[in-house]
């Protein structure tokens, strides 16, 4: 059996998505990502709005905003607990961070969450939402803020969270 060397694959990924960052477009939307996902703005934000506008699923919609914000609680209180130092530059990250640790991504976990969510209402919203979230989790690797272990972390968390929720979102039954 063949070694693989886990944590210099996740330095060199990191390092390669990262030199991205030095592109000023790429890293205006980078930075564009990062402050509308802090705290899962974004994903709450477009939750909400879409129980504004679908009277017919506005309750599906609050669930699933519900399993959003769950979601990134869960991966904050991992954080806490695993308590995973950020990557150290060279080069400086190209945002600031709400704190010092970085295992889940808490962007990411959002982000897949709402995907799961919100892409379960309408193959429209799957078309967008997964997109964007995928996009917001590349940007915390150019953002210099996450190893990709911390992305994909974050990631499964929050699909995982989505989708244990599911049947709770589409019936409105007992909470997950």
């Amino acid at each position: 059996m063949r070694y693989v060397d886990r944590a210099g694959a996740d330095h060199r990924l990191l390092a390669a998505l990262r030199g991205c960052g030095h592109r000023p477009g790429v890293a205006a939307a980078a930075r564009a990502l990062s402050f509308s996902g802090e705290h899962a703005a974004l994903w709450i934000a477009a939750g909400l709005l879409g129980a504004a506008a679908d009277r017919e699923r506005r309750g599906e919609w609050l669930r699933g905003t519900a399993l959003t914000g769950a979601a990134h609680l869960a991966s904050m209180g991992v954080k806490r607990v695993v308590r995973r130092p950020r990557p150290a530059g060279p080069p400086e990250p190209l945002v600031r961070t709400a704190g010092r640790h970085s295992f889940p991504s808490s962007h990411a976990t959002s982000a897949a969450a709402a995907a799961v969510a919100y892409g379960a209402l309408y193959p429209a919203v799957r078309r967008l939402a997964a997109p964007t979230a995928a996009a917001m989790c590349l940007s915390r690797l150019v953002a210099g803020v996450h190893h990709p272990t911390d992305v994909v972390a974050g990631a499964l968390l929050g699909a995982l969270t989505a989708g244990a929720g599911a049947r709770w979102q589409r019936r409105g039954g007992a909470r997950p």
